[in-house]
């Protein structure tokens, strides 16, 4: 009886650690491929067709493109409009079309609107989980608005498209003239701590892919994370959630959520300490558009305004992904943004 026993447990131990083994195989490197080619500026870029259910989201006049900053690694561009560039970085677990319905709410005719999606989500290139670094990430987006040959732009950012779109501002001095900051987060932590609970159990090995990749998709938690859970339906999770899980690499999320920094010895604390440094030098307009029903950044708004002191702050009734929900406010944010800029360059060449 005991022999069965030990026996039955060896198989279920041995059954474990193939289960954890495959569930935590980091992924490999998947290359989007296009098709055809966009003509900019800045030179010739591949294009990439939507698919229907992509397409879908945004009108014909949506130029989509790679941009390939390393050997394989190709960051998918969307962009509308012409005029004053606007680089508006999204996060995790989401993609450029997170700024569609803000882009409508914008003039066309003033505003060149440009939305990334950062590698690993959305259309853009899939890596290996250990390559999903801070530094990584920031290397490749500054890559990307630099052959793009952007000379100005006023940023928009929210969640990991705070430090990562900072980031790449902060390693292209003088391209930033003004910005508009959502919920994500400029400050080096100082002392041990998790962002939140899900950020704590996700970091564990095995129990963060469990939690993310086996007993329910990420994509599928968005609407928890929503002031209206409604401004999440199924057609714009599958948007954001489609390109990643039918890639073969569907590592980004929980690497994302791997990446913030629970202390000053994490790998992304480094480059935290560099953006934040940044953030204090900033000498243009910037406003700040919070969703206070964010249950993972809601509370973080004060330690946002200690980074922005000067910035006007709108607050609203939204959640994580303020896009969805208040495009309006983050556009008219945007619009002031500019004005102010407008303003300060008509005011030198009265003085010239």
């Amino acid at each position: 009886m005991i022999k069965k026993i030990l026996i039955g447990l060896g198989v279920i131990i041995i059954a474990f650690a193939v289960f954890a083994f495959v569930i935590t195989r980091p992924g490999s490197l998947v290359t989007p491929e296009g098709g055809g080619v966009i003509a900019l500026e800045a030179g010739e870029f591949e294009a990439f067709p939507l698919p229907e259910y992509a397409q879908a989201f945004v009108g014909d006049d949506y130029k989509s493109y790679f941009v390939e900053v390393e050997p394989g690694i190709k960051i998918h561009v969307m962009e509308v409009g012409e005029g004053m560039p606007v680089y508006m970085q999204h996060g995790n677990p989401t993609s450029g079309f997170l700024y569609r319905k803000v882009a409508e709410e914008l003039p066309k005719d003033q505003f060149r609107l440009i939305m990334p999606t950062m590698v690993g989500l959305g259309f853009s290139s899939k890596v290996p989980e250990d390559q999903h670094t801070l530094e990584n990430h920031m290397r490749w987006m500054t890559a990307a608005l630099a052959q793009l040959q952007i000379s100005e732009a006023i940023y928009v950012g929210q969640d990991w498209g705070g430090p990562v779109g900072m980031g790449a501002m902060a390693r292209t001095p003088g391209l930033m003239r003004g910005a508009v900051v959502m919920n994500t987060g400029f400050t080096a932590p100082t002392e041990k701590r998790d962002l939140s609970s899900a950020h704590a159990m996700v970091k564990t090995p095995v129990v963060g892919e469990m939690a993310l990749e086996v007993f329910g998709s990420i994509f599928d938690r968005l609407p928890g994370a929503q002031g209206d859970p409604e401004s999440m339906p199924e057609d714009v999770r599958a948007l954001y959630g489609r390109p990643v899980e039918e890639s073969g690499n569907a590592k980004a999320p929980v690497a994302l959520m791997r990446m913030v920094p629970d202390g000053p010895d994490h790998p992304s604390a480094t480059q935290m300490r560099e953006i934040e440094a940044y953030v204090a030098t900033l000498d243009v307009p910037v406003e700040i558009v919070w969703g206070v029903n964010d249950p993972i950044l809601g509370s973080a708004l004060p330690t946002m305004q200690a980074n922005l002191p000067n910035a006007p702050t709108t607050e609203t009734e939204a959640g994580h992904f303020l896009q969805e929900e208040v495009p309006g406010e983050i556009a008219r944010a945007v619009l002031r943004v500019a004005s102010q800029l407008e303003a300060g360059e008509l005011e030198t060449e009265e003085e010239l």
